[in-house]
């Protein structure tokens, strides 16, 4: 772990601009990212940080909770920000690419349907369900109700997989093909539906699909 890294966070936990109060949050700091990875902290909510640094006696911990959560959704959103949208979404790389940046993070499932103009253009952009770890509930129509209200001429689904992990679960496929149906039903086609983790990203196989 790089002292630059560590001092980032203790200057966030710190409450005063002192040696001695930076050199205890550093101690704290260099604990929290020991036990959780940059990336296991990012994920964190402002309670589980406040608790972690209360349990090792931290004065201050609930501010100092709530203020590095909302360092990390600072610095997730200016990557939100930062990231170019690709002009077109016509391959699972710049899904991807439109995905990552706010999907990846979270500790909970998201849904979102893009939908698409006849060039592959992004329309419209709908987060249809959000669920927890391990899943969620959500229904084909949900899906083709955000597209047809995009007017789309076709739809891409992306979501996340909070384990880290992008390959499709057999829930995954499952609810791919039945969307896929209800899609070919309507004359709005399901063209590609994306899963992004930490561990980079994985197509479901759609109906037909070699």
């Amino acid at each position: 772990m790089t002292d630059g890294l560590i001092d980032l966070v203790a200057r966030v936990l710190a409450r005063r601009d002192d040696a001695r109060e930076l050199a205890r949050a550093a101690k704290h700091a260099a604990e929290l990212l020991e036990d959780e990875g940059l990336e296991g902290l990012a994920r964190c909510e402002p309670s589980a940080i406040e608790a972690r640094l209360a349990a090792r006696g931290f004065r201050g911990a609930k501010p100092a909770g709530t203020a590095l959560a909302a360092a990390f959704e600072l610095g997730r959103r200016h990557a939100i920000a930062a990231a170019r949208a690709p002009e077109q979404l016509a391959i699972a790389t710049d899904v991807a690419r439109w995905a990552s940046p706010r999907l990846v993070g979270l500790t909970h499932e998201e849904l979102w349907v893009l939908a698409l103009d006849g060039r592959s253009h992004l329309r419209a952009a709908r987060c249809v369900a959000k669920g927890g770890m391990h899943g969620l509930g959500v229904q084909a129509a949900d899906t083709i109700r955000a597209a047809l209200r995009a007017d789309a001429s076709a739809f891409i689904l992306v979501h996340n997989h909070p384990s880290g992990d992008p390959t499709p679960s057999p829930e995954d496929v499952a609810f791919t093909r039945s969307v896929f149906r209800a899609a070919d039903a309507v004359k709005v086609p399901l063209v590609d539906h994306v899963v992004v983790a930490r561990e980079g990203f994985a197509c479901v196989p759609l109906p037909g699909d070699a």
